[in-house]
């Protein structure tokens, strides 16, 4: 007879743990420098718009419109977004360490992300994550965004799994916190070495 409590499923963040995030602080400096473009304002403008972004209420495009292309440019847009995508790169270690997991335990994955909906689908087809992950719970579709707990309730019933059957990995402590609070087993993800450790305890090894 299984045991009830083994765990089952991974919910998964995909910024900083498969892949690096998608329009951080540090894509948004390098954009800045290479366009040229001042930093306070436009720090200013997406602080104010981004979250409505990844809500999936405005488009990429009309995210640009509020915080880049509200002037004249003399760069073009398709320049833009093309720099904005290339900041996605995997972790590749961690997603061939999960895929082996996966199989072994014969997991179910579902990431429970938040992503612009733009961003999402090309960091999804790009990097291959419907061959790893059976659900999206991005935030662009289900108009939530973490730290929001119905992104983990959601998560869990589309899941069919109960709380302690779940390990959730994501590398800011704060979502992990309201990840367990709800009963799911947390990791901070650090690096693979460290995540590889904590799953172990979960009896989650190769």
């Amino acid at each position: 007879m299984s045991d009830p409590t083994a765990i089952t499923t991974l919910f998964l963040d995909i910024g900083g743990v498969l892949l690096t995030n998608g329009w951080d602080h540090h894509s948004r400096r390098a954009a800045m420098d290479k366009f040229g473009l001042d930093r306070e304002d436009v720090n200013e403008r997406h602080h104010l718009t981004f979250d409505t972004y990844e809500e999936g209420k405005i488009s990429l495009d009309e995210y640009l419109d509020r915080v880049v292309f509200f002037e004249d440019r003399a760069f073009s847009r398709a320049d833009f977004k093309g720099f904005m995508y290339s900041r996605s790169q995997p972790l590749q270690d961690m997603i061939d360490f999960t895929r082996e997991l996966v199989a072994k335990h014969n997991l179910r994955t579902v990431a429970v992300s938040n992503e612009g909906k733009e961003l999402n689908e090309y960091r999804i087809a790009t990097f291959g994550l419907t061959s790893l992950i059976n659900a999206f719970i991005s935030s662009c579709y289900v108009h939530l965004r973490k730290p929001d707990v119905d992104m983990f309730r959601m998560a869990l019933n589309i899941s069919h799994a109960s709380p302690d059957q779940v390990v959730y990995i994501d590398d800011r402590p704060m979502f992990v916190e309201v990840a367990t609070a709800l009963g799911i087993h947390g990791i901070r993800h650090c690096g693979l070495a460290t995540t590889r450790t904590r799953l172990a305890e979960y009896g989650l090894t190769l």
